[in-house]
């Protein structure tokens, strides 16, 4: 009988996450803990954070969204 493999998304992953990317998901991680699960809540969070965007700006719903896409291609 074959088992369904289960596939971490970093397992699949062509190179290894840069100190930025461990940054924002650390924040994010935290963010989930602390009972946030709304988007306003998070941009909130990442901002009161100090991590800025890659280009150095304030968090955005849409810069957010943004870099979300750009990180998942």
């Amino acid at each position: 009988m074959q088992q369904d493999r289960f596939l971490q998304p970093h397992q699949a992953r062509q190179r290894p996450a840069t100190t930025y990317e461990d940054l924002l998901g650390d924040v994010i991680e935290r963010a989930y803990a602390d009972g946030i699960h709304d988007l306003a809540g998070l941009v909130q969070r990442l901002n009161d954070s100090g991590l800025a965007t890659p280009g150095g700006l304030a968090w955005t719903e849409a810069l957010y969204s943004k870099e979300m896409a750009a990180l998942a291609a």
